[in-house]
């Protein structure tokens, strides 16, 4: 998916809502462990149930990884169920050496040996250039690369001080020697707030994927304040806040309401920023 293929989808939907598949068999509804493969089962009816609301989908592969070889196979078939219009992030945060980086590139976008071809994978920018360029040799994919994240030890190391700058704006800088606009994103936390105008400063035009909205507490319109662009250049990802937000058996009803309050208040947001020139009301 090409960055301005998003844009479109972001216009038709009037969304830029990413669903986290954060899927655990210790979260998900009991009913549903009667089902051979309950996590599975349960992501195919989140996907149903908010596939119209969002423009992309992140399973973090920790949560299938866990489970072994089933795991795998329930991430492979969570990337085959996921409509291929919308993208796909592969949320492996991976970043070795260029050989092992290799590996992974393979394991998230070469269908024939992995069976998997996410639009898109994270990666930890901590060992360079050489860790990161193996994922940007595959044509019309992206990478993702981790900048200012939003757990609580994000200050350990992204926000200290070399030579004048912050390490997390030397990634932004040097990164962008790697790729342009159109093949890199960056992982931003929603819980940054104000710190997306100093992003924007050094990526005005960069697609954002941001963490963060809801269970940890960000505010969706501070972000969009400080980090909206001309083509949104966001993608709000909320996981919990949506797919456990009921574990009865309406629990896709439950998730589909929580991702309509976000895609109302992303429809304002985009209508207000002029972002979207369609009028009809789907929903």
């Amino acid at each position: 998916m090409t960055k301005q293929q998003l844009f479109e989808q972001i216009q038709k939907k009037r969304s830029f809502l990413c669903v986290g598949l954060d899927s655990s068999l210790n979260k998900i509804p009991k009913h549903l462990l009667k089902y051979e493969n309950p996590i599975l089962e349960f992501n195919k009816q989140i996907i149903d149930a908010t596939k119209d609301l969002c423009v992309a989908y992140k399973p973090n592969t920790a949560f299938y990884e866990c489970y072994g070889k089933k795991g795998w196979e329930t991430l492979t078939e969570t990337w085959k169920y996921i409509p291929k219009d919308i993208f796909s992030i592969a949320d492996a945060k991976r970043g070795d050496i260029g050989n092992t980086s290799a590996m992974y590139a393979e394991t998230f976008f070469n269908q024939q040996s992995s069976d998997m071809s996410f639009d898109s994978v994270t990666v930890a920018p901590y060992m360079g250039s050489d860790s990161v360029t193996p994922f940007l040799s595959f044509e019309n994919k992206w990478v993702i690369l981790l900048a200012l994240t939003s757990n609580a030890g994000h200050a350990d190391f992204q926000l200290k001080e070399i030579g004048g700058e912050r390490l997390f704006e030397k990634v932004l800088k040097t990164s962008q020697q790697w790729a342009t606009d159109e093949q890199m994103m960056y992982v931003v936390g929603a819980t940054r707030g104000a710190a997306f105008a100093d992003v924007r400063k050094l990526v005005p035009n960069h697609f954002l994927l941001v963490p963060g909205v809801g269970a940890q507490g960000g505010d969706l319109h501070e972000v969009c304040k400080y980090g909206l662009n001309s083509q949104c250049g966001l993608l709000i990802n909320s996981s919990r806040g949506i797919i456990y937000a009921g574990n009865g058996e309406d629990f896709a009803e439950k998730a589909r309401e929580e991702a309509l309050k976000l895609q109302r208040e992303m429809e304002q947001i985009l209508v207000s920023a002029k972002l979207t020139t369609d009028k009809q009301d789907k929903h």
